[in-house]
């Protein structure tokens, strides 16, 4: 059979496809893309069984097919070509030829069957009261991941932290990362599910939604297993994961009296100078604060070098000494950055720190939470 594709589309289709195909994997069928051609319709597949991502053009052709291409080798042949058309001549010897103006390629394909299913969305198979619907802004999307994700956990042992937690509730949808050193807590107050539910999306859903999401709204497909994200021409599917998440908002601390209002930009210059000072194995910094003054200081013991600077701030509380991690520090005023100002409250050197925006935007709050280190007195 043959069928007709502009290389350009082709191009456009494949690159947004070819983030689902693992680089190393022990299932070398995954390093294909799937393409499956129905009604004058080709629709690519491709998965690493955690996530998958799927996308349809339009085409000419006679015959409907579902075959097995090398991703790596077609996507790189599609993409070295100038704006042209590629008639695909697939044979039954198991081979595919590629042809333009100028030039043929010829390709092994394989059958498909060996591929693994992937979900489809919606679909009637699933029962109704298990498949919940949402339709989100991209832009809103974009920003809380952009936001929380930086704090999702790295550690295999907790793999419930290895992902963003979707949880709906009656103010509206939060979106909650933590490592156990950092929470971030970020609050959509316009999604709203009518029901209480907890979704785990993994980190590399996450990591490639962000590559993908622009200013259109996203339809978001939840079942208990899986969430479906559809954009435009393009669908990412993820597993979820299912584990429970931490009950979180028990280390959000509910006392903490002592106000300190800082710019964002000055505490940020000052920490990425501490950050040069501080020693390597625990990377601490110090805060110093009393009454409208942060001291901040940082110490290399290898080294014998250190550093202290003060900084203009409002603070209403007694004084204290608190230590953190100064990359911890940097992560969280990198992703403060759009604010002016942030407040941080504070109750001891050895509680949870609450930082916040000075002014809450009208439809979302957000909130990250530091935890301190010990400081060698």
């Amino acid at each position: 059979m043959e069928f007709k594709v502009n290389s350009k589309e082709l191009e456009k289709l494949l690159s947004k496809i070819i983030p689902a195909v693992p680089t190393r994997t022990p299932m070398p069928i995954l390093e294909n893309f799937l393409f499956e051609i129905k009604d004058g319709l080709l629709t690519v597949y491709a998965t690493d069984l955690e996530i998958s991502l799927k996308s349809s053009l339009k085409i000419v052709a006679e015959e409907n097919i579902k075959i097995l291409l090398p991703a790596k080798l077609l996507y790189d042949v599609v993409k070295s070509l100038k704006d042209t058309t590629i008639r695909f001549d697939i044979q039954s010897s198991g081979k595919a030829n590629l042809i333009t103006d100028h030039g043929k390629y010829n390709l092994s394909y394989l059958d498909q069957e060996e591929f693994p299913e992937i979900p489809d969305f919606p679909n009637e198979s699933i029962e109704n009261e298990d498949l919940s619907e949402i339709s989100l802004n991209g832009s809103d999307l974009r920003f809380a991941f952009e936001k929380s994700s930086f704090a999702m956990s790295k550690e295999e042992m907790r793999p419930a932290m290895m992902g963003t937690l979707f949880e709906f509730t009656e103010e509206g949808l939060k979106f909650v990362a933590t490592d156990g050193h950092r929470l971030v807590n970020f609050l959509n107050k316009n999604v709203k599910l009518g029901v209480d539910a907890q979704y785990i999306l993994p980190e590399r859903a996450v990591t490639v939604l962000l590559k993908l999401l622009d200013e259109k709204d996203v339809k978001i497909y939840l079942s208990k297993t899986h969430m479906s994200f559809k954009l435009n021409e393009y669908e990412l599917i993820s597993r979820l994961i299912k584990q429970k998440y931490p009950d979180y908002s028990s280390v959000i601390p509910l006392e903490n009296e002592f106000m300190l209002e800082v710019e964002t930009k000055d505490l940020h210059d000052v920490i990425k100078r501490m950050m040069l000072f501080s020693t390597s194995n625990t990377r601490r910094v110090k805060f110093s604060i009393s009454e409208d003054n942060l001291e901040i200081s940082a110490e290399d013991l290898d080294l014998g070098a250190s550093g202290t600077e003060n900084i203009n701030c409002k603070y209403s509380g007694d004084s204290i000494d608190i230590g953190f991690n100064s990359s911890y520090v940097n992560d969280v005023l990198s992703h403060l950055s759009f604010e002016k100002k942030i407040i941080f409250k504070l109750h001891s050197a050895t509680k949870a720190v609450i930082i916040l925006p000075i002014e809450q935007k009208e439809n979302y709050d957000l909130m990250m939470l530091l935890m301190p280190v010990r400081l060698n007195n």
